[in-house]
């Protein structure tokens, strides 16, 4: 296996090795992209053929700077062709990335069956001196305890032995996907040394930000890490939101006073917290310890504020709605911005989608607007800010687009009924500068 390893790394070098990349999402596809980019030829794979289709055209399904440039270049290059059949690409190629979703299951465990068909797939196809990295985010242990056992039962062939196994998770963003993907420090966690030593010269390839090499392991807990950090930053500026409720205090003036001390960095409060990542990868990280008599005193917490948000959001409007003399019922409420966060069409886990269900629920006549998502959740739809806001007794900001920031508010007030309600539930708007507007 050693000359093996040594062929591997160096046609990796030279850009000569083949590339499987399983799932072409938010993630996968940008991951097909750049590598094709640098010259290696990649085949992208996906169970959808909409997606496929669509790929195979030249377009990208998703809005992302610099994407759909960077696809057409690499197909005009023949450097990128697209399948359904993960098998038949496993086979082909001396390289398989699987980026396929790890989502949560109703009562937040995780869903790992995607992962697990991808990698029995890739099996399939898998044969001797060949890498598996994977890129999806995955509860700790899952390489060793879950993958591994896989490949080795479905392929008949050895974890080191016959084949290399790696961890190396994505840490990008959407609306930064290419840019970070290139400039983000890169975490490569090896099942073994081997593993870790190959999957790094891949990644070296690509990645400007430096390759950080660990263990499978350790490269599992600390992708969940981040997102998880920064879920509970948000819960705190969230609890501190509802602490100067209490108190008649502004918390966004609060949170920039405080954050001028150089050890100190509170993240934006909320209406809750949305996306792939922040509201899964807590309950993904605690997992694997629910077994080992640990009980969360932080993470677990933070975790259950963040999803009450859009609750205490609701209660904001009816509470605001009866000091101004309405009822929620029948009562026209505005809501601007649908995606999970701003300037990105991504309405995955957004809390956009319970706050309008339940206004909704509660008699409201809600009408939706955003420039970016397609999605209403059952709402009507506008065409604009002003067809949403028009005699609306009350308009919520649920995401912070660019376009939302600079509302004017003298037209706003034009175009909404008397005595408004605003809820600035992303933190775009200053309430004093608005309230001695006459809002």
């Amino acid at each position: 296996m050693e000359l093996k390893k040594r062929e591997l790394i160096e046609r990796i070098k030279k850009r000569e090795a083949k590339i499987a990349v399983i799932g072409l999402g938010r993630v996968g596809l940008p991951t097909a992209v750049i590598f094709a980019n640098v010259g290696f030829r990649v085949i992208g794979v996906d169970v959808s053929r909409k997606i496929i289709a669509t790929i195979s055209k030249g377009k990208s399904p998703y809005a992302e700077p610099n994407l759909d440039n960077l696809l057409k270049k690499a197909i005009k290059m023949g450097k990128l062709k697209t399948t359904t059949n993960t098998t038949g690409a496993a086979k082909e190629a001396d390289v398989a990335v699987v980026c396929v979703q790890t989502p949560l299951t109703e009562d937040k465990k995780p869903n790992l069956s995607y992962l697990e068909a991808a990698c029995e797939d890739v099996a399939e196809g898998l044969s001797s001196g060949k890498l598996v990295a994977i890129e999806s985010t995955v509860p700790p242990r899952t390489t060793k305890e879950l993958i591994a056992p896989l490949l080795e039962k479905k392929s008949g062939l050895k974890c080191k032995t016959d084949f290399w196994l790696a961890y190396c998770p994505e840490r990008i963003a959407p609306g930064k996907a290419i840019q970070e993907f290139v400039e983000n420090p890169r975490i490569v966690g090896g099942h073994d040394k081997e593993s870790a030593e190959i999957a790094a010269e891949l990644f070296r390839t690509v990645v400007k930000g430096g390759v950080l090499v660990t263990d499978c392991v350790n490269a599992e807990v600390a992708k969940l890490a981040e997102n998880t950090f920064r879920d509970v930053n948000i819960a705190f500026a969230n609890e501190l939101a509802l602490i100067c409720e209490h108190l008649g205090a502004d918390v966004t003036e609060v949170i920039k006073l405080a954050n001028t001390h150089p050890r100190v960095n509170v993240h934006r409060p909320g209406c809750g917290v949305g996306g792939p990542c922040l509201p899964k990868d807590p309950y993904l990280l605690l997992h694997g310890v629910k077994t080992a008599r640990f009980r969360s005193k932080v993470i677990g917490p933070s975790r259950e504020l963040n999803d009450l948000m859009p609750e205490h959001t609701i209660e904001l409007v009816v509470k605001a709605l009866k000091k101004a003399g309405k009822d929620i019922k029948k009562s026209k409420i505005a809501v601007l911005g649908v995606a999970y966060k701003e300037d990105v069409n991504d309405v995955t886990n957004s809390p956009a989608e319970r706050i309008i269900k339940r206004l909704r629920s509660l008699g409201a006549k809600v009408f939706v607007f955003d420039p970016y998502c397609e999605e209403s959740f059952g709402a009507r739809k506008a065409t604009n800010i002003w067809g949403a806001v028009k005699d609306a007794e009350c308009m919520i900001i649920c995401t912070g687009h660019k376009i939302l920031r600079e509302l004017k508010i003298d037209k706003l007030k034009i175009f909404m009924g008397n005595n408004p309600v605003i809820i600035g539930g992303e933190r775009i708007i200053n309430p004093v500068k608005w309230k001695e507007k006459g809002i």
